[in-house]
Formats: structure tokens, C-alpha cells, sequence
């Protein structure tokens, strides 16, 4: 500042010289042949690039804004510039030039003879909502994310302050003199995503807030299977990637498009299978704590057992036995055929550039082999899939059986602000309503089992819990579980889907449980 504060002293000493020399030339006729001979000089400076909105456009980037300020370096530019200048190196430079230029101010009140105010959008800050949906850009190019995505479409589409100021022979300023001056206007084009920006905030608050350090939420429209919150953990800054690159913690990865071992949430599709080839929710099991499975020995998470219990309780208590029994039963083609309908082992396309990854679900050759049924049976062994698989999975049971496929863009949006809808595919059915009938009821006893940390307070809810083991160990020897919570609200006419996974955690009802249960309250308000 203090650099600034000599330049400006001596910018204005010029002006007065220059004011003198002026005065001058009026005598002589000189100034007639300047005048004569003046051109212009043009500044640009983008306003706003193309928007990227929510279901309701509302902006999800192009937030807050920044000013800029044409200078035209004279003694009283020099003066009052000074208190707003917010980029003291660059009005140095501007000024020790000596032509018109652009420089940052703190201010939209800089406003005198030689100096016009530029309203220009921030296009991301460290606050960023869907930071790993949005992306990030480098040097004015999308690099990741939906900026990647519609890279061309948001950079072309852009507004565009401008100023034209006339300048003499030597291609100086001439002070006092008209400028052409356009400003920006306001931009509408850009693209239209399906998230809702409120659901958004509540479940980026509710991860921040209920210690979801690595994880992942997803919320999807049950209906219609649009995406209305995808949030992954840890969160980056989008202004400062370059601080993220090295870390140990991957912030810069999606964590709800990443495939996980998924655990007792897969019991689900068991159930399903099973009902589907018409076992009934009756079907009796005795558990003792463990079960052998030619000669491989499984265990119940609960030491001693369960003792008898039907399809419901089993699926309550997260009973493995039960469900590795149960399995024994299936046909393994429509088995495995009940899974892949469910959206398990297939890739998930949202947009060019955006895929979700498929995961991984056991083959029938896999699964003749009894030890990897039994593992498959309760979300182990090879099976993976990702927090968006499970959530279009678990809609797809409150949806009365029909699987929509996840959408995340609703439409592009041209100058006009008018919106040019993408198709919207039928969802196809994948269960019997019989069948879901039974799985929703499983469900809501789960939330109500007691003990249960996912039960919302002012809604009604259904879902399934989950503790996956990964075979990754602390240096303590203590084995990292994936933590999963899914589940839907309200129950009796279901709206939203809902999954919440924590890389490590206690176990699906502590770490995740609680996530599940603060958004359909809040979601609900």
C-alpha cells in the first residue's frame, strides 16, 4: 500500500504537468490536430459465465460478487482511488503505465468522472454448495465436474461488461471525454440441475455438524429418481485445489459415486429375492450365533444367537445367519438376475463426463460356490456398489417396485431463461408390489426397533442399517468398517431416498443413523 500511495502521488504530479501543458495548446491550435488524430481504447471484463442452477434456478455458482473499476490515471483518480483499491499491485502497475486499465475495488460507491464501477460475478468461494458436483476450473477451463461437463456451453454463453475511452495520437487517456459504457446484463443461460438447494444446505449441515468426516449422502426423488442432494466428505476448496492434491484423505473425490462393500443393506435384496420366488416372510430360522457353511464357519454379529425368527425380525435385528440360510434356498440365476435389476453391477451415466461406477455384483459362477452365496447373502465377499446404487435401490422398494434411473441435469437454459427440458425415461418395474409390501414393512420396523438412532422426530420412516467389513486394518489392528444407513420418510406416502455412508464409525445405527434421521426432519419442516 505504501508503493501505491507513492505511484498515486506522483500519477497526480504528472496530471497537474499535463494539465499545464494543456492549457497551453489551446493557444496555439495543437489541440485541434490531437483531436484529430485520437483513437480508442476498449476494456472488457467478463460478468457473469454461464449459470449452473437448481431445480428451482436458483444459482449454484455466480453467488456473490466482485467489482472492478476502469481507471483513467489523473490526479483525481489518484486520489480517490485509493480507500477502495483491493489489488494494490495491480493498480501500481495500471498506474505506472499510464493508460486506461482495470483494477479491483472493495466497492460498488467508487463512482467519479474518470472511474466506472463493474458489477462481475465470483464464480466459486471456499463455501461452495455440491463443491464435487460442481467441479472446479483452471485458467478459465472447466477441469472437473459439471464445468468440465458443459465446459463449452457456460464458457460461451457469457456476459460481458465493456468500456470504450477515447485516447489521443500517443494513444493516451484524454480526460473528460464521453465513454461508451455497457454493463453486463444479467445472465440466464447455463444449466439446470436436479438438486434442490435447501435439501442441499440440510444435509451438508447435517454431515458437518453430526461428525460425517469421509462419507457420503445421497437424497433422490423417489418418484421421479432425480438427484436433490449428493454431498461427499471430506470437502474441498474450489479456489484453492491445489491444497488438496496430496491429501491423505482424498477430498477430491466423489465419494457418492465410489463403490463400497456394502454389508447388511444388500439383506434387502435377499428378501427380495427370496419373496420374489415365493418363500414366504415366515420362514423360520433358528440362530445360534453362528452357521457352517461346508465347512466355513460364519458368524452372527450377536454372540449366542437370535434364537427362532421370521423374515422381519431377521431382517430387524440384521440377523447374517437367517439371510445365509435363506440363500440356500434361491435359484442362483434370479438371484443374481433380482440384484442386477436393482441397479447392482451397472454403471450409472449422468451426464458426459459425470459416471457413477458400477461396483461389483457377483456372477452365478461366483455364487455356486457356497461359501461366496453366503457372503453375498449379507452384503459381502466381492459384492460393492455405490452410496447412488443403494439410494435408487432403496427408492425403487418405496416406489412401489418401479426403479427410476438417477438423474442429476434437468435441462439446459438459454439467454432468454428458457428451459430445454431433458427426456425424462419411464421407470421400469423390478418387484412385485406384493413383494415391496412386505420389504416396507421389514423397513419400518427396523427404524423402530428399539435402540434405533435413525427414527426421525417429526416424520415417519423406513429403512435398513449397515456395518460392511473392508479387510483394512488401523494401526491399533483394528479393522475399518464401512458405516451405511438407507432408508426413505415419509412411510405412508413416501417422497425422498436417502443414503448416508461413513467410512469408519462405530456401526451403520450410531455413525450413520442419527445423519438419516436430522434430514427428514429437517427435509419435512
Amino acid at each position: 500500500m505504501k508503493r501505491l500511495t507513492i505511484v498515486l502521488i506522483g500519477t497526480a504530479a504528472a496530471a497537474a504537468l499535463l494539465t499545464v501543458r494543456l492549457a497551453m495548446l489551446i493557444n496555439n491550435d495543437e489541440i485541434a490536430a490531437v483531436s484529430a488524430k485520437r483513437g480508442t481504447y476498449t476494456l472488457r471484463s467478463v460478468g457473469e459465465y454461464g449459470g449452473i442452477y437448481d431445480c428451482d434456478l436458483r444459482p449454484l455458482v455466480n453467488r456473490s460478487e466482485r467489482y472492478e473499476a476502469v481507471i483513467i490515471p489523473n490526479d483525481i483518480s489518484a486520489i480517490r482511488l485509493q480507500p477502495y483499491v483491493a489489488d494494490p499491485e495491480r493498480c501500481c502497475r495500471g498506474m505506472e503505465a499510464g493508460a486506461p486499465f482495470l483494477c479491483e475495488v472493495d466497492s460498488a460507491a467508487l463512482e467519479f468522472e474518470d472511474a466506472v464501477v463493474f458489477r462481475s460475478a465470483v464464480r466459486t468461494d471456499s463455501s461452495q454448495p455440491a463443491a464435487h458436483i460442481i467441479g472446479y476450473t483452471s485458467d478459465g477451463a472447466g477441469v472437473c465436474g459439471l464445468e468440465a461437463a458443459y465446459d463449452k456451453l457456460l464458457r460461451e454463453c457469457r456476459t460481458e461488461n465493456s468500456a470504450v475511452i477515447c485516447t489521443d495520437a500517443v494513444g493516451e487517456a484524454l480526460n473528460g471525454l464521453d465513454k461508451q459504457i455497457e454493463y453486463a446484463g444479467e445472465q440466464r443461460a447455463g444449466v439446470v440441475t436436479t438438486l434442490d438447494l435447501d435439501i442441499q444446505e440440510i444435509c451438508e449441515n447435517a454431515a458437518d455438524e453430526l461428525g460425517l468426516r469421509k462419507g457420503a449422502i445421497v437424497v433422490m426423488d423417489i418418484k421421479t429418481g432425480e438427484l436433490k442432494a449428493v454431498v461427499s466428505r471430506p470437502d474441498f476448496d474450489p479456489t484453492n485445489v491445489a491444497a488438496y492434491v496430496d491429501d491423505p484423505d482424498s477430498p477430491l473425490i466423489n465419494r457418492a459415486f465410489s463403490a463400497y462393500s456394502v454389508g447388511s443393506i444388500f439383506k434387502l435384496v435377499t428378501a427380495s429375492a427370496a419373496l420374489e420366488q415365493g418363500i414366504s416372510p415366515e420362514f423360520s430360522y433358528t440362530c445360534v450365533g453362528s452357521i457352517d457353511v461346508c465347512g466355513q464357519n460364519f458368524n452372527c454379529h450377536k454372540w449366542g444367537g437370535h434364537g427362532e425368527i421370521d423374515m422381519r425380525t431377521a431382517m430387524a435385528k440384521s440377523c447374517n445367519t437367517y439371510f445365509i440360510a435363506l440363500s440356500e434356498y434361491l435359484d442362483k440365476e434370479q438371484y443374481v438376475q433380482t440384484a442386477s435389476a436393482l441397479g447392482f453391477g451397472r454403471e450409472t451415466i449422468l451426464c458426459d463426463g459425470m459416471v457413477s461406477a458400477a461396483g461389483n455384483l457377483q456372477t452365478v459362477e461366483d455364487i455356486s460356490i457356497p461359501a461366496e452365496r453366503a457372503n453375498m447373502s449379507f452384503g459381502q465377499g466381492k459384492l460393492t456398489a455405490t452410496p447412488l446404487q443403494i439410494c435408487a435401490m432403496t427408492a425403487a422398494i418405496a416406489n412401489n417396485g418401479v426403479l427410476n434411473e438417477a438423474a442429476l441435469i434437468k435441462g439446459t437454459r438459454d439467454a432468454d431463461g428458457t428451459v430445454e427440458y431433458c427426456p425424462v425415461a419411464p421407470g421400469k418395474r423390478v418387484l412385485s408390489y406384493e413383494t415391496v409390501k412386505k420389504l416396507k414393512n421389514f423397513m419400518y420396523y427396523t427404524v423402530r426397533e428399539e435402540g434405533s438412532r435413525s427414527r426421525p422426530q417429526k416424520v415417519s420412516a423406513a429403512g435398513k442399517t449397515s456395518t460392511a467389513q473392508t479387510g483394512i486394518f488401523d494401526e491399533n489392528g483394528n479393522e475399518l468398517l464401512n458405516c451405511w444407513f438407507t432408508g426413505y420418510f415419509p412411510f405412508s406416502s413416501p417422497r425422498y431416498a436417502v443414503t448416508v455412508i461413513s467410512e469408519g464409525g462405530v456401526s451403520g445405527n450410531v455413525t450413520c443413523g442419527p445423519v438419516f434421521a436430522r434430514i427428514a426432519d429437517e427435509v419435512s419442516d
